[in-house]
């Protein structure tokens, strides 16, 4: 009887998601911070450098971790028209399986960047990936289509010339895709077993790159946090009304930070938004244009906020009072956004070149670095002991030699 009880258990463990995976746009949690510990901080390419895979296309979606299981895209083709889902063994990068598909919507986009810019999405027993081109599909984890869905064959305007980069989120029943450009402007909730539309609310008609944010209010319910020029919308996953809106504008590139009841938004610099407990609500904490992000989003760890600028500059303040306490300069400029872990910061800048900031330092120390010599604009993924970044034309594994 136990033997069996055993067997059904891994059956049912094999398609599920675990503490140290790494599921979505800056992890499980969207806020860039894993629970990973025994990462290396003095980084030697030699010595920490697992694997390096050459991956068929173009691409600065983040990897994303599921077991011994990791998933990238990428887009092929003279025109980026093939668009390509792998999957590879984080033991040691071998192809488990690979899925081409034909775009079906637009593939323009600015020369540095890729169709293949949104990260996709797993609940653990299917992945959700969506490229600039408004294609959508879902696999399952052995790589079988469940069902795909052109995006601009239903709404031919949702385009725009620079590419599309919104990252695909979910609740536990819905997924929410983001689609917000000059013309054709929406956000949708989508079934995740058949990808049919749930609601649909009309967008502001501007380009916009940033990810929306998952919240669970004390009371248990979830709530979509969107992040446009016209501010932030809090809306009800289950239909797609608006909650609360605050309207003083935010950027279209760096998305918010959630971290609990507050929220930090790249706003006039950097404003902190407390949430009511019962999801209905805000109000405004502070505000600083001391700490304004640049491309990359804004995390925030135990009692500090970090907030990395354009000029390459990493900047702690206090999360109470957004007072600002030390900044570091960094070798940028950076496309990705960091990733916290055991105290580090780990970020990757455009030239390829990786960095690890002590946070316990007074005023932040950089331990260590490593050139990949390769342009790199994605957020790096964590997971299982190790990081997982990518560029256009590599994805690498880098852990300790002992947790190879």
């Amino acid at each position: 009887m136990k033997k069996h009880l055993l067997i059904i258990a891994l059956v049912v463990l094999s398609g599920s998601v675990f503490a140290g995976d790494w599921t979505g746009f800056r992890g499980p949690l969207g806020n860039g911070i894993s629970d990973e510990i025994g990462l290396p901080v003095k980084l030697d390419i030699d010595k920490h450098v697992a694997w390096k895979i050459q991956l068929p296309g173009k691409g600065l979606s983040s990897p994303l971790v599921v077991g011994n299981r990791v998933f990238v895209t990428s887009s092929g083709g003279t025109r980026q028209d093939r668009l390509q889902i792998l999957c590879l063994s984080s033991i040691d990068g071998s192809v488990i399986w690979r899925r081409q598909f034909w775009a079906m919507g637009s593939t323009m986009c600015h020369s540095k960047t890729s169709i293949a810019a949104p990260t996709p999405v797993t609940d653990g027993e299917s992945l959700f990936a969506i490229f600039s081109s408004n294609d959508l599909f879902c696999l399952d984890l052995d790589g079988n289509l469940k069902w795909l869905r052109g995006l601009t064959v239903d709404y031919p305007n949702a385009r725009n010339s620079l590419g599309m980069a919104s990252s695909l989120v979910m609740t536990d029943d819905i997924l929410v895709v983001q689609v917000e450009n000059d013309s054709e402007s929406f956000v949708a909730g989508l079934s995740k077993t058949n990808g049919g539309n749930l609601w649909k609310i009309d967008r502001p008609k501007s380009a916009n790159w940033t990810t929306a944010t998952i919240r669970k209010s004390n009371f248990g319910k979830e709530q979509v946090l969107l992040q446009s020029g016209k501010g932030i919308h809090a809306i009800d996953p289950l239909n797609g009304k608006v909650i609360w809106h605050y309207s003083d504008g935010a950027s279209t590139i760096p998305s918010s930070a959630l971290d609990g009841n507050m929220l930090y938004v790249p706003s006039q610099g950097l404003t902190a938004l407390e949430l009511s407990r019962d999801g209905k609500s805000f109000k405004q904490k502070w505000r600083s244009g001391r700490l304004r992000p640049g491309t990359a989003s804004p995390l925030v760890h135990g009692n500090h906020v970090y907030s990395l600028n354009n000029a390459g500059v990493l900047a702690c303040a206090d999360v109470e009072s957004g007072k600002r306490l030390w900044q570091l300069r960094l070798d940028g400029p950076f496309g990705g956004s960091p990733v916290v872990a055991d105290n580090h910061l780990y970020v990757f800048n455009e030239e390829g070149m990786a960095q690890v900031v002590d946070l316990t330092a007074p005023e932040g120390d950089i331990t260590g670095k490593m050139d990949l010599g390769e342009m790199i604009q994605c957020s790096p993924a964590i997971a299982n002991g190790a990081i997982y970044v990518r560029s256009n034309s590599h994805i690498w594994k880098i852990a300790r030699k002992t947790r190879l």
